[in-house]
């Protein structure tokens, strides 16, 4: 297991070696299960919530089930997305950039293990959207 401050060294040690493979994919694993667990514990206060007999007190519930919902959807979401990374592990493409097959980065791993794009493809994304979107506004403003 790589302690939480490891730095990776070119020189010393080969990108995505066994040793760093099992570092993310215990951290995965780790983020998976508190994901399923905090969704499970909010799961089971909305299932708890009482009828309340002011309006006031059933709107504010409403919203809070509301947020707790989509907090159990975003949990959801970030578990998929962590299954297809523990299975980039096991098929070896793990911490390589899906679109040009470039070291996506121990630090940037670290930062967000589910990450698919090294940061110059994640920059060329960001800017290709950025200019999808102001083509759309542009648009949007000529209607």
């Amino acid at each position: 297991m790589l302690p939480e401050d490891y730095e990776f060294d070119e020189e010393d040690e080969n990108y995505m070696n066994q040793r760093q493979l099992d570092y993310f994919k215990q951290r995965l694993l780790e983020w998976r299960a508190a994901l399923e667990k905090e969704s499970e514990e909010k799961t089971k206060e909305v299932c708890q919530a009482h009828v309340d007999a002011d309006l006031t007190d059933m709107a504010t519930r409403e919203y809070e089930t509301d947020l707790t919902l989509q907090a159990c959807i975003r949990n959801d979401e970030l578990t998929v997305e962590i299954d297809k990374a523990l299975q980039r592990i096991k098929d070896g493409l793990y911490g390589y950039c899906e679109e040009t097959g470039e070291k996506i980065g121990i630090g940037r791993l670290k930062a967000n293990p589910v990450t698919l794009y090294c940061i110059e493809e994640q920059e060329r994304r960001e800017r290709q959207q950025k200019l999808y979107n102001n083509i759309d506004d542009s648009y949007d403003d000529e209607l």
